[in-house]
């Protein structure tokens, strides 16, 4: 087995005004995450608003990413769509550029469809990236796609793709899942999204996690998602983040941690964190930051 994942940031994505994304701030955030221990940056997940974010608009970020000399294999691409060819355009641009990972998250606008259904998905879009097709991390985050990966769906796409899937992403929020994950596939890279149950999974041998909250508390997660240490602060504060909208409250905390407002602004259909709930994050983080870890 190759070396384990450890921590990947999944960068949030800053806006100018107009609505464009602020490439050179984006940049900054992902080298400053590089340096605090992150091992790697995902780029256009669901933290980065990646189902906001179009084909042209990726290509820059990515060559922009590269140029500022952040090498292609500290790289995950995110891809949230919804039609086959338009996943395999997303995920062949950042493969051929040498990105570490392509983090692939099922087809969402149908709901309530079947094993069977999904698997021609997956299959679909790896056909359309034929030799290009490698380390592809399955993406389980029901809370938003409303599209569950159920166990035997992961063990028939790595019996028939050895070569391309590498890991999967659970974001599910559920330790009962997760737990059998961990048992049924434990041989591949198995990250977690939910901070909770971080720790956990590590020490049961998950290998680590892409993580919103690393943009702003990256030696925190880093020493839950490396090392599996335990940390109830950040654990009570995901209870805060989930009392607001993650993504805006996630960007809410950069702002603060950055001193750049800039950070608030968020794409629609997605709205800026109030003023009143940005005070009330704040005044959790301090109350729960305010000791070192147990």
């Amino acid at each position: 087995m190759t070396s384990r994942f450890g921590l990947s940031v999944a960068l949030a994505t800053p806006f100018h005004a107009s609505g464009q994304i602020a490439a050179p701030a984006m940049v900054a955030q992902a080298k400053a995450c590089l340096v605090a221990g992150c091992g790697s940056v995902t780029l256009f997940g669901t933290t980065g608003e990646g189902a906001s974010i179009g084909t042209e608009e990726r290509r820059r970020i990515v060559e922009a990413m590269l140029a500022a000399g952040i090498p292609a294999h500290q790289l995950v691409s995110g891809v949230l769509v919804d039609a086959a060819e338009d996943a395999a355009e997303q995920a062949r641009h950042a493969l051929q550029l040498g990105a570490r990972n392509i983090l692939l998250a099922p087809p969402s606008y149908f709901k309530n469809v079947g094993e069977d259904g999904l698997f021609g998905w997956f299959a679909a879009v790896f056909a359309a990236l034929g030799p290009l097709a490698r380390d592809v991390l399955l993406y389980n985050i029901p809370s938003v796609t409303m599209v569950p990966l159920p166990l035997g769906l992961i063990g028939r796409l790595r019996a028939a793709f050895p070569n391309v899937v590498a890991g999967v992403k659970d974001s599910g929020g559920d330790w009962t899942y997760s737990e059998a994950l961990l048992a049924a596939h434990g041989d591949l890279v198995i990250l977690i999204g939910d901070e909770r149950h971080l720790a956990r999974s590590v020490r049961r041998g998950g290998q680590g996690a892409i993580s919103g909250m690393a943009n702003f508390v990256t030696g925190e997660i880093r020493a839950m998602a490396v090392d599996g240490r335990d940390d109830a602060r950040v654990e009570n504060f995901v209870l805060e983040l989930l009392k607001f909208p993650v993504i805006p409250a996630v960007k809410a905390m950069l702002a603060r941690s950055t001193g750049d407002d800039g950070w608030l602004a968020v794409r629609p259909p997605l709205e800026p964190t109030s003023q009143q709930g940005r005070k009330q994050l704040a005044a959790a983080y301090d109350q729960l930051f305010a000791t070192e870890p147990a």
